[in-house]
């Protein structure tokens, strides 16, 4: 079993990669339990445990439930397995929620009571800003300050304007995988527009928006629907880019782009509830 030092240089580890995974910690125990209060385990997106212990197999249904969610929707879980009578008792069946608390059956010989709090743990989203304008470069410097790693997709010759890029990429050439989520701004101004927005339809981003005028983007569409682009592909394009809130200089239409991102990225969020269908993780 890893010490407190070998997890805590894992997570790290893990943190410095990109890749996303759960801390399960256990909060609290009653009676006889395997594992004892501080206790803890790295669940990784696959559904193993490959970092620490928490347990045997009374609480792991119930644990990798609750990563899963997590890493689904970014929220933390408090799940506490319960004994089959103390569960009667208060009225519980398995999987009910209570004051943000899910109950699972303990279904082990101790019949003790844990409490396993669930952190995901999630890569920054990534934020690629396609063409150098000043309203990319606006953008550029403003996204790091809402959690976004930001990546330039730009001519060699511009990269020079830009000053807080996690990652520089000439051209129009977006890069096939990028871990966590990514939202692209396509801010060409007249060079490159086509090749910028059909590299930009072609990643997996969960937002993509066009600054320009409605006029551009519609002589666009027409353009790469021709050379074979699927309209359902090209209207998940949202452009003009940005919220309306009467913005007119290039930080204010920056303003706008992010604040649309965030509210993209947030969608659900506040609710607090996982979604009905969730990804699936091995166990």
């Amino acid at each position: 079993m890893p010490s407190q030092t070998d997890l805590i240089d894992r997570v790290a580890n893990l943190k410095a990669q990109g890749e996303a995974f759960c801390l399960a910690t256990v909060v609290r125990t009653v009676s006889v339990t395997a594992a004892k209060a501080g206790a803890k385990a790295v669940i990784r997106a696959d559904g193993s445990i490959s970092d620490g212990w928490i347990g045997g197999g009374c609480a792991r249904a119930a644990v990798l439930k609750a990563a899963r969610a997590a890493l689904y929707d970014g929220q933390t879980r408090l799940v506490s397995v319960l004994p089959k009578d103390l569960m009667a008792e208060m009225g519980l069946t398995p999987g009910d929620e209570r004051d943000g608390v899910r109950f699972a059956r303990n279904m082990c010989p101790s019949q003790g009571t844990m409490d396993i709090f669930i952190e995901p743990i999630l890569p920054h989203p990534s934020l690629v800003i396609v063409g150098a304008s000043p309203v990319a470069v606006a953008v550029a410097e403003i996204a790091p300050q809402f959690g976004f790693r930001v990546i330039i997709v730009a001519p060699a010759a511009d990269q020079v304007l830009f000053s807080r890029a996690n990652q520089r990429i000439e051209d129009y050439a977006l890069p096939d995988q990028i871990d966590g989520q990514r939202y692209v701004v396509v801010s060409t101004q007249g060079r490159g527009d086509e090749a910028g927005l059909k590299a930009a339809l072609a990643s997996d981003a969960l937002y993509c928006g066009f600054v320009g005028s409605r006029r551009k983007l519609a002589a666009l569409r027409e353009k790469l629907i021709v050379d074979g682009l699927s309209p359902d592909r090209f209207d998940r394009v949202k452009g003009p880019a940005g919220l309306d809130i009467g913005a007119i200089t290039p930080e204010e239409i920056a303003l706008s782009i992010m604040a649309e991102i965030v509210m993209a990225r947030r969608s659900g969020q506040r609710t607090n509830q996982a979604p009905d269908t969730e990804p699936t993780i091995t166990t």
